[in-house]
């Protein structure tokens, strides 16, 4: 660190011009970055979803429809028209309508009415259309542009990705553009200086254009992973850039020159930066275990954002400070919050009640916690937007339809017909669409014409599509999807399913198993962390209870209120809560130990509080802001849930420090000292 530090004060220009030199260039690309989103894309290879796709896509043209087109007010011909331009768009694979299941040539009275409703009725058409990958957007708006007079709405899968993907960024810029200037407010009315909040929030900033200028490089990203990264990277590691310049300020004060005040200051700060920086990163690290990857996707990039953090907080930061310390000390004025001593000892007097009410609460919330009623996928469309208002205009008029794809090996026409039929007879199932319900098995394929056979047979496989009445998830919907595999696997050997529920039901397996997994390692590797940080076998278990008991009666406050949850967030959540307000306890922790040596408990605790009381505000009003303006900035479900669950965990989290943990500290002080090493010897308890 000695090296380090002389070497950075002594170039301190050259490593600010390398700095945002680099950034320049991570700018640039970050400004390209690849954006996915599809989750079922993060399903593990192995699933029976993923497999099934896989499948697909080698043997058949058209993929599983992924989006529900109705056009109103056509006449029968017409729609045979519509069909065919809607055919011809880009990005359109595949559109499946009555014609494809009934000749036209007949009257319509003649054929099922069922069937022909399913398709056409009062006058309006609706088309299932396969959309491929990465051509959402461009397909969906392309649609819109052939409404001429005829009105057009478009649902499904593939409209919710082009909707997300066209609002996506501008949601999360938005989010950015609230919190920042947030963050900002607060830092002018804790700080000194006018200066020194442009310091911090310029720091980070530059560690965020890297992070995202190296994923850039490096591969796309989840939509989630991209919305939710740069705020939690700001909010989390704005802590480091606030240690290193107070512990500047407290050394230039000994009468140091710059100089070696901040050689000093890094050293003495590099420690707790270290530490805060650890146990951040551990708990991210534990995202990259899941087998559902978007964990992974968000954990490596949170992951490469708290090193980026760290390292510009430890190198950009001292030289950016040296080359401007004149102008600092030039912009100073005096504090704005008044000393909030009494607030510390107003806390403290509450510590008793607080510590027995988390001990009542605590157990109900372990058990609620696993019981909330859970979203997997993006949940209900938000009808401000005009694919919430298309959704709910296609299934007031056609009904809830979705389509789930069954792949079955081909050879065996009476088989095919019999497992169609046992399928046609499941409940939720409201029509099935295969060669030998759609021709017939009595006219070989030979004498069809290619465009029909090759939408139900490829040379090995025979595709069977259903059309289900289900929403896409929940208890009907995964009983439908199990009660298709069952039926299936009872008549081949090899079958593969997929759809959007499928989809969603693996993904439901998939994060069910990742839960305790990812829980169990971020408590091991941060409670490793404690022990190596204090010393201690009692501190770890204590912090580590303290923010389990806030993480617990957060995630059990949507089953008290009756809400539904998504279950990314609530996966990810424990991780992220775990991982970024620890640093709360261990700061309240470390100034309590170095208090404890020369002061009895009571006393203090009592210079600990009001010590660090004002950081850890501070840190939890821009980390819960953050969760805030996710929360209330983003329309897509799973980065909406995060973000409420990010603001309220936070101030849980603040709430367990600042209340509870003073009264655990006392209470186990004796233990305290005899189970760390170097406690030093204490004064009268």
């Amino acid at each position: 660190m000695d090296r380090l530090s002389q070497g950075i004060t002594e170039h301190r220009k050259a490593i600010v011009a390398v700095f945002l030199a680099i950034a320049a260039v991570c700018a640039f690309f970050a400004a390209a970055i690849a954006k996915n989103d599809n989750m079922v894309d993060y399903l593990p290879k192995d699933s029976e979803s993923t497999v099934a796709l896989a499948l697909m896509a080698r043997e058949f043209s058209g993929d599983v429809p992924n989006a529900r087109v109705m056009v109103s007010d056509v006449e029968l011909m017409e729609a045979v028209a519509f069909k065919a331009q809607l055919k011809a768009l880009p990005g359109v694979s595949a559109v499946l309508w009555l014609d494809d299941v009934i000749n036209l040539k007949q009257p319509l009275e003649m054929a099922d009415d069922k069937m022909v409703r399913e398709y056409y009725r009062d006058g309006a058409a609706l088309y299932s259309v396969t959309i491929d990958k990465g051509f959402e957007q461009q397909a969906v708006d392309a649609i819109y542009a052939l409404e001429d007079g005829k009105h057009v709405a478009v649902t499904g899968d593939a409209a919710n990705a082009a909707y997300m993907e066209s609002v996506g960024n501008k949601e999360s810029v938005g989010a950015i553009l609230i919190l920042v200037p947030l963050i900002l407010l607060i830092l002018f009315l804790t700080t000194t200086s006018w200066l020194e909040p442009v310091l911090y929030m310029g720091t980070i900033g530059i560690a965020i254009v890297m992070n995202m200028g190296l994923t850039a490089l490096t591969g796309e990203i989840s939509f989630v992973t991209l919305a939710v990264s740069p705020i939690l990277q700001l909010a989390v590691s704005l802590d480091y850039s606030i240690f290193l310049l107070h512990s500047f300020k407290r050394e230039r004060k000994t009468g140091e020159d710059a100089g070696n005040a901040m050689r000093r200051a890094m050293k003495a700060s590099f420690s707790s930066i270290a530490a805060s920086a650890a146990t951040t990163m551990f708990g991210f690290l534990a995202l990259l275990f899941m087998r559902f990857r978007i964990g992974p996707d968000m954990g490596l990039n949170l992951v490469k954002g708290i090193l980026f953090s760290y390292i510009s907080v430890m190198v950009f930061l001292p030289a950016l400070t040296l080359c401007c310390y004149k102008l600092l000390d030039k912009t100073r004025h005096k504090r704005f919050i008044p000393d909030i001593s009494g607030l510390s000892r107003g806390l403290l007097k509450v510590r008793i009640p607080a510590l027995i009410i988390v001990l009542i609460v605590v157990v109900p919330s372990i058990l609620a916690q696993n019981r909330n009623d859970f979203i997997y996928g993006s949940g209900t469309p938000d009808k401000k937007t005009r694919y919430g208002q298309d959704t709910e205009e296609i299934n007031a008029r056609f009904g809830q339809a979705l389509s789930m794809v069954v792949l079955v090996p081909r050879g065996d026409a009476a088989r095919e017909r019999a497992l169609c039929d046992a399928l046609a007879n499941v409940e939720n199932v409201s029509s099935v669409m295969a060669y030998v319900t759609t021709v017939g098995t009595e006219i070989p394929v030979e004498f069809m014409e290619d465009a029909i056979v090759e939408n139900f047979y490829s040379p090995d496989y025979a595709r069977i599509i259903l059309t289900c009445d289900t929403q896409e998830e929940g208890d009907e919907a995964f009983a439908l999807v199990e009660r298709v595999r069952e039926i299936t696997g009872a008549y081949y050997d090899e079958s593969y399913s997929c759809g959007q529920s499928a989809n969603l039901y693996d993904m439901k397996n998939v994060v069910l198993s990742d839960n305790k997994i990812v829980s169990l390692l971020a408590i091991v590797a941060i409670g490793l962390t404690l022990l190596v940080t204090f010393k201690s076998l009692s501190i770890p278990l204590i912090l580590l209870a303290v923010i389990e008991s806030a993480i617990w009666i957060n995630l059990a406050i949507p089953y008290f209120t009756g809400t539904s949850l998504s279950y990314i967030g609530f996966l990810v959540i424990h991780t992220v809560q775990l991982g970024a307000t620890i640093d709360y306890a261990i700061l309240f922790t470390q100034g309590y130990l170095r208090a404890r040596q020369t002061m009895d408990k009571r006393a203090a605790i009592n210079t600990a509080s009001s010590r660090n009381l004002l950081s850890v505000i501070v840190s939890a009003v821009t980390l819960s802001g953050a969760g805030f303006c996710l929360y209330w900035r983003s329309t897509n479900t799973i980065v909406a849930a995060m973000g409420a669950l990010l603001c309220r965990g936070t101030l849980l989290s603040f709430l367990m420090v600042v209340g509870v943990l003073p009264a655990l500290l006392m209470l186990f002080d004796k233990v305290i000292s005899k189970t760390t090493m170097n406690a030093g010897k204490h004064t009268n308890a």
